[in-house]
This record gives C-alpha cells, structure tokens and sequence, in this order.
C-alpha cells in the first residue's frame, strides 16, 4: 500500500506509517522538519494527490480559514476569499482519484458547505489527555476505535 499524507511537514504520520511497514510520504509545500527528507515531497498537496500513485491519502488542510474557532474572523476571510480558497482545496483533496481518503479538520464550516463529518473523535481516545475535537471526513476506510482512553486534562 502506498499512502499519501498531504499537508504534512511534521512527518508525524509518515514516520508511524513506516514503523508499520506501510510506504508513506508526507507532502507539503514547505520543507519537513523531520528526520527523513527521503520521504518528503515538497510540492502541491493536490497536484500530487492527482498524480494517480496512492492508494490512501491522510489529509490535514490548513484549517485557519475553515475552523468555527476563527468565525469572528469570517467576514474578512469570505471578503477576501481566504475562505472559498480553503474550501476549494479541502474538495479537490476530498475529490482525489484515491480508492481510501481521511481528511481531517476541527470543527469547521465544511460540515455545513458539504457535509457531517464521517467521525469526530477526541485525543484522550487515543491516549493523549488532551481534548481537541477533531472531524475526520472519509472514504472507503471503517471508524477509527479507541484504542486507550485515558482522562482528559
């Protein structure tokens, strides 16, 4: 399987991918601050998900113009079109040529502009106490399962 994290520069994703024998890249227009350029793709996000390479992508738009947290902000962004461009780019990455998808975002506006959220889920589900709730939009992949809950801070 070959997997593409797209608007990844962390590696964070990538590298446990790999510890799991699974041939992920992360992709970015920055540079990774990581320890493995070799699995960095400094380049569009979108063009490389059209690439037809990948059969799964993982998927973290910039969520700055997108996230209810910023909606104070949204009349500047809808004035300027910050917003529409993040809209734009979360749906050509949700309308990749790639058989599995999972993008993620916090709670946004693309619950309302295209649809609910397949999941929302929390770190401290997953060992970390913290408490960030986290959409995840996806195609052809199951609900992710707690895999250790532990109190959240």
């Amino acid at each position: 399987m070959k997997v593409l994290i797209a608007c990844e520069e962390s590696q964070a994703i990538t590298i446990e991918m790999r510890k799991l024998w699974i041939e992920a890249y992360s992709c970015d227009i920055q540079e990774c601050s990581w320890w493995h350029p070799e699995w960095h793709i400094q380049w569009d996000a979108i063009e490389e998900a059209y690439s037809w390479k990948y059969d799964m992508m993982i998927a973290h738009p910039p969520c700055t113009d997108l996230a209810v947290s910023w909606a104070r902000h949204f009349a500047k962004k809808i004035a300027d079109w910050s917003q529409q461009r993040s809209i734009d780019f979360f749906m050509k990455l949700a309308n990749a040529p790639i058989e599995k998808i999972a993008i993620e975002n916090p709670v946004c506006i693309m619950s309302s502009k295209w649809r609910k959220p397949n999941q929302i889920i929390q770190p401290w589900q997953f060992w970390d106490p913290f408490q960030k709730t986290t959409c995840l939009w996806t195609k052809n992949l199951p609900n992710l399962i707690p895999t250790d809950i532990v109190d959240k801070w």
